[in-house]
């Protein structure tokens, strides 16, 4: 085990194979093909390619073919396994010193409402519909927020329209920055979502409390070309791939879970086919 940890910390302790690491895993447990790696990180090719084989030798990260392209995606198992050495290792006799991924949840989370931020680019849509349907779904359990790591100034009509047609209200809903949910007045975030493979590939600062992570990203309906019925189905096909994630995400038993299982059962959320 310490020869395999000394060579995923090696193959950490280099600038852009961390970069390269510390994308997959927001995007995860999305498969990424190396150009749109080498793109989103402005690499060249072969740094990329360099630094792709250190992380797969270090089982950091796997590859799989689609047709002619190479698809990586970030191995979380073996993640999980180093950080819990580490943290086993150096808590020794210090326990409080760590956290502790194998713990139970907060005892008084079962007690109180959860704090959820869905995040995308321009929260006008993808973000509304999961923050409308989770606050519907459970709103006695969760206090719902959405964001945008750059909001547009209004909400896109067809996802407000569409809304509408399910019977939410719709009148409360805006755009908003992501930097409103980061000053000390802000919540404290139990769980951010990110529902936009854009907003993923962010390299933003960690959230105050350790946050659980998800991504569900779906594709962007304001791109949506065609018909105005072709676009609506966008719209439509991604509130329902939202609505399937958020009543799986509801109905986990929070009280029974402790925080790697908790994780585990939002990544099997995330690979859910729509």
């Amino acid at each position: 085990m310490e020869k395999e940890v000394i060579s995923q910390l090696s193959a950490l302790a280099h600038e852009r194979r961390l970069a390269v690491f510390r994308l997959l895993m927001r995007r995860y447990p999305d498969a990424i093909a190396a150009g749109e790696i080498a793109q989103i990180l402005e690499l060249p090719a072969s740094s990329l390619s360099t630094c792709l084989a250190h992380l797969r030798q270090a089982r950091l990260v796997t590859q799989n073919r689609d047709g002619t392209s190479l698809q990586y995606t970030a191995d979380a198992g073996s993640a999980s396994q180093l950080v819990g050495y580490l943290s086993s290792d150096c808590c020794r006799g210090r326990p409080e010193q760590c956290l502790s991924f194998s713990a139970p949840m907060e005892a008084n989370m079962s007690q109180r409402k959860h704090n959820v931020l869905f995040l995308c680019s321009g929260n006008s849509a993808r973000s509304i519909f999961a923050e409308t349907l989770l606050r519907a779904e459970a709103g006695d359990r969760f206090d719902v927020y959405s964001a945008g790591t750059r909001p547009q100034s209004e909400l896109n009509p067809y996802a407000v329209d569409l809304l509408a047609s399910k019977g939410f209200d719709t009148s409360s809903l805006k755009a908003k920055n992501v930097n409103e949910f980061r000053g000390e007045d802000a919540p404290g975030m139990d769980f951010v979502f990110t529902v936009c493979d854009s907003a993923a590939n962010e390299e933003c600062p960690p959230w105050p409390g350790q946050p659980m992570n998800g991504h569900w990203g779906q594709p962007d309906p304001v791109k949506a070309e065609g018909t105005d019925a072709e676009k609506r189905l966008a719209f439509q096909q991604v509130y329902g791939a939202l609505r399937n994630r958020v009543r799986a995400f509801a109905a986990l038993p929070f009280e029974t879970l402790d925080r790697a299982s908790l994780q585990n059962s939002i990544d099997d959320i995330a690979k859910t086919k729509d």
